[in-house]
């Protein structure tokens, strides 16, 4: 064991040497309990010792280069001080050690949230923290993310509004997760304070007219087929059908569940995943096991039964609108929907949007929002949801009216004057 005053100079000289123990020490002579030790692979790193209740304990500082012997030499003397003043620097290590980082939590409450939330739900939220929690703040000790580091997530999305406040929903619901297992304090959360960014909700409801469009396209897609477009500037272009024979038949299924889509106000996934077994024809229900919302009815129209009576039962196969592979359900509608909407010329409008439409329709013949509301199972009436079926006359009346209004719109028949909610507010009728 040598001893000199640690300087640059006497560090770079020294060697580890055989056959000598695997830590070979160099101890300054200015200042008691700092040194440094060297390895066989030529490693050399800043160490400080001190005795604390009458035991010898020591604390590494940091490895030559990246740390000079003048900045070891001043942060041994912090430990030392603290020491003296009866600190207990190991303890702290260890502490800070155990804490756990954003990208730990992080698994641990995606697997927490996996047992409560809807599948589609968990996924959403797993991809949110891979893509955009993890890469920014995944190395970061939960207990010690800032406010700071949250607001400049934040800005770093300004161009994604929406997603950004969804990112920041994801980093406090895993704060407060944290705190209810004692990692954090909740009332320390960074997240509050930091100011959401301002969304317009997007409301959009299909008019009369364009409710006749969209019936004259799905009726094309059935008998014709729907125009379809060919880049000409492709090499195979040449080999593609002349203009008017570009005709793709649209599939059965897929417009039986764009026409439940609208005259049931149902959203995608429950229509996709219905099976026959889940309809009760005498009461014009289907009882959905599972959406959302949890258990719910939806209340069938005359005009959505008619739709469920023109398909064919698949054998092998129990879902109302079949998919591709056998025994299992459409997966989506993104294909045939695009169709349909380039051919009656509602671009930008979702299929989220023919759900906004029933309810549209709903509210404009008056019908009262609880109706509106139960038909469409929102949240705020999930706690009654159970009950529905056993005061389903008031609904299948509502459900009746507002699907003979979407049938007659899109057959172009007389009786489809009940106005959407958007044009009753622009004259003042409703907020």
């Amino acid at each position: 064991m040598a001893a000199r005053k640690i300087t640059k100079r006497a560090v770079d000289a020294l060697q580890w040497t055989p056959p000598g123990p695997p830590q070979q020490f160099l101890w300054d002579t200015a200042l008691c309990g700092f040194g440094l030790y060297v390895l066989a692979s030529g490693q050399k790193t800043y160490v400080v010792q001190f005795r604390r209740d009458g035991r010898s304990q020591r604390v590494k500082i940091g490895a030559h280069g990246p740390v000079t012997p003048d900045q070891a030499r001043e942060e041994a003397k912090r430990i030392l001080g603290r020491v003296a003043h009866g600190a207990d620097p190991n303890a702290e290590k260890r502490e800070r050690r155990a804490a756990r980082t954003v990208s730990a939590i992080a698994e641990e409450w995606l697997d927490d949230i996996d047992e409560f939330r809807k599948p589609r739900t968990a996924a959403e939220y797993r991809r949110l923290v891979d893509v955009h929690v993890r890469p920014a703040l995944g190395g970061v000790v939960l207990r010690n993310l800032t406010r700071a580091e949250v607001a400049a997530i934040r800005s770093s999305m300004r161009a994604t509004p929406s997603l950004a406040n969804k990112v920041l929903d994801v980093l406090s619901s895993m704060w407060s997760y944290a705190a209810k297992i004692g990692e954090v304090e909740t009332l320390a959360n960074p997240v509050k304070g930091v100011q959401r960014y301002r969304e317009n909700p997007r409301e959009r409801f299909l008019t009369v007219e364009e409710l006749a469009r969209l019936g004259d396209a799905l009726r094309l897609g059935e008998t014709e087929g729907l125009p379809y477009q060919v880049d000409e500037a492709k090499p195979k272009a040449k080999h593609a059908p002349k203009p008017e024979n570009r005709r793709v038949m649209l599939d059965p299924f897929a417009a039986a569940a764009i026409r439940l889509l609208l005259l049931t106000g149902a959203r995608l996934r429950e229509i996709l995943d219905a099976k026959w077994q889940y309809i009760d024809f005498e009461r014009h229900v289907i009882f959905l096991p599972d959406s959302k919302t949890g258990r719910k009815p939806l209340y069938l129209s005359a005009a959505a039964e008619a739709v469920l009576a023109s398909l064919p039962r698949l054998e092998n196969n129990e879902y109302i609108i079949a998919g591709l592979k056998s025994g299992a359900p459409r997966v989506d509608l993104h294909k045939p929907w695009d169709a349909v909407r380039r051919a009656s010329g509602l671009e930008g409008v979702r299929l989220h949007d023919l759900r906004h439409s029933f309810a549209s329709f709903g509210a404009g013949a008056a019908m009262g929002l609880p109706i509106i509301g139960k038909l469409l199972g929102h949240s705020h009436a999930a706690t009654t949801q159970r009950y529905a079926h056993l005061d389903a006359d008031p609904l299948h009346r509502a459900a009746n009216a507002i699907g003979a209004t979407i049938a007659a719109a899109m057959d172009r028949t007389p009786g489809a004057d009940v106005e959407p909610i958007g044009n009753a507010t622009k004259r003042g009728g409703g907020r």
